[in-house]
């Protein structure tokens, strides 16, 4: 089930990400979900791959938002 658009994406990745961030889950999980297409772990690993997409460019700041880390 990859996702053609951010507004498919999970209500809270919608929510919390912010729109570049949502880029990058989108991106990440779409090529997952490829790439691990003979699992039956699929959908599972395609979200922990996303996930750790983010979390290597974005981090949560100390107000609990999502910010991009500097370069």
């Amino acid at each position: 089930m990859p996702y053609p658009s951010n507004a498919e994406l999970p209500p809270s990745v919608r929510r919390h990400l912010p729109r570049r961030a949502q880029d990058l889950y989108r991106e990440a999980f779409n090529h997952a979900w490829g790439t691990y297409a003979d699992n039956r772990r699929r959908e599972e690993i395609a979200h922990r791959v996303a996930w750790a997409a983010v979390k290597r460019q974005y981090h949560k700041g100390p107000d609990g938002n999502w910010e991009g880390n500097a370069p």
